[in-house]
């Protein structure tokens, strides 16, 4: 129940920062299309953590600012990297193991790889994920590691060990 209704709360926000208008007409069209895109996905069973996201708002914002400090800082290396005139590129493929089952996590992650200058997700396994990163020392699991449960935390979702 605290799903649809979270659900029906943003999709209003939207609908009334989006359309600017609150005429009764178009204001009556919301509530139906809202109330039809709630039945729906309730009646699809696909209403859950994963599609109404929201409750973890102030964790994901955070995970968002550490990203963009990441960001950041890659952006550093990767430009001393190509500008240095003896240039110590040295690209690398490395396996990540994943170690959290659930689709949006896996999809933060991932995202979050390639985001990173550097960085890129090359495939996206069940059990790993295929990273190439421009540098060798950009290849660290240990900062993968990091990022992983970063991203999982974002989204509420404990990691399996491995």
């Amino acid at each position: 129940m605290r799903h649809a209704v979270l659900l029906s709360l943003v999709m209003a926000a939207t609908w009334l920062v989006l359309s600017g208008y609150f005429i009764g007409m178009i204001l009556t069209f919301g509530v139906i299309s809202i109330a039809l895109v709630v039945w729906m996905t309730k009646r699809l069973a696909i209403l859950d953590d994963e599609t109404v996201p929201y409750l973890n708002i102030v964790k994901t914002c955070k995970y968002y600012v550490w990203l963009f400090i990441e960001i950041v800082k890659a952006n550093i290396q990767v430009l001393k990297a190509v500008v240095s005139p003896n240039s110590e590129i040295s690209p690398t493929l490395v396996k990540i193991p994943m170690r959290s089952n659930i689709d949006i996590a896996q999809t933060m992650f991932a995202n979050s790889i390639t985001l990173t200058p550097g960085t890129v997700s090359v495939d996206v396994r069940e059990d790993h994920i295929l990273v190439h990163a421009l540098l060798k020392e950009m290849s660290n699991p240990e900062d993968f590691y990091e990022m992983h449960s970063r991203s999982a935390g974002a989204v509420s979702i404990g990691l399996k060990d491995k």
